[in-house]
């Protein structure tokens, strides 16, 4: 493998036309316009790396803050022929908050989007959390329903991470969806900051450990097997690399929220010999349309 570069590099507007840093530039503004960002210690380790290639950029950003365990972004600069976007919100235990998520792939003829309040506790099973978070960002999702059309089939072992207001879309590559695109992050991160400052700590120990252990769960199964992004990392920066910034910076947490492995969550993964079954998705009900009515009512119709 050869080395990669941890120089300096020219900041990410110049390197191509479209850039997903306008988004991440907002995010910030918004957030330390509320509380104060603190940079985690990991944004100097991460801090910006050159490809194996020379010429693609990734650039992270991670701070923490009162009630963020931590705000992280990756963006990933590769001219016009790739431009990626990595970037979510960990709440602290004491808050059973959503998880703001936001997956960007966007390639020469292709864009693949998903855009989210992930739900720390499973909205599909238990109406109560559903009804405290989404019921009355029902309005804000429809908004963009046509605008960014559900994307492809998806499975119910996925969709238990995802909420009734989800955007999962695919489109060819246009400025106007790129502006649309904008306006549901803003959106959709602003609607999370207004959760945010009206979430009130957990008390009960029982109840702040079933947060941290939902949260555990969620970043296990994205680190093992729902980053899309693992095979780009691995080619840009070489394997090593890449498996230590997926568990150590993107889902970080996995180390040290539980202990519980994979399989001790989902133990339907276990092969005869004991290891992971590497298909991302092998179980449950396939959707091609939302599985989520106007009012956030699950209708799971089976394919």
């Amino acid at each position: 493998m050869m080395p990669v570069s941890r120089q300096p590099v020219k900041p990410a507007m110049e390197i191509s036309a479209f850039s997903y840093q306008k988004f991440v530039r907002f995010t910030l503004e918004q957030t330390q316009s509320r509380i104060d960002l603190i940079p985690l210690p990991l944004q100097e380790k991460y801090k910006c790396m050159k490809a194996v290639d020379q010429k693609t950029m990734l650039q992270t950003l991670s701070f923490q803050a009162p009630k963020i365990r931590m705000l992280r972004s990756l963006t990933i600069e590769g001219g016009q022929s790739m431009q990626v976007l990595d970037f979510a919100v960990f709440p602290e235990p004491e808050f059973d908050l959503p998880i703001f998520c936001a997956n960007f792939f966007t390639a020469a003829s292709m864009n693949i989007i998903v855009l989210d309040l992930n739900p720390l506790h499973d909205v599909t099973v238990q109406r109560e959390y559903r009804e405290k978070y989404y019921k009355s960002l029902m309005p804000l999702g429809q908004k963009y329903v046509e605008l960014l059309p559900w994307g492809d089939k998806i499975t119910s072992e996925s969709l238990r991470f995802f909420s009734p207001i989800v955007i999962w879309t695919k489109f060819t590559s246009s400025q106007y969806k790129h502006d649309v695109l904008y306006s549901a992050f803003v959106d959709y991160f602003k609607a999370w900051l207004e959760l945010m400052d009206h979430a009130v700590a957990e008390t009960n120990a029982s109840q702040i450990l079933r947060n941290q252990e939902a949260q555990h769960k969620y970043l296990t199964w994205r680190a093992e097997k729902q980053d899309p992004g693992h095979p780009i990392l691995t080619r840009l920066i070489g394997d090593a690399l890449a498996k230590d910034l997926v568990r150590n910076f993107l889902f970080n947490g996995v180390a040290t929220l539980g202990s519980k492995s994979f399989l001790d969550y989902f133990p339907e993964y276990r092969c005869e010999d004991g290891t992971i079954n590497k298909r991302r998705s092998m179980i449950g009900k396939s959707f091609e349309t939302r599985p989520w009515d106007a009012s956030g009512e699950y209708i799971g119709n089976e394919l």
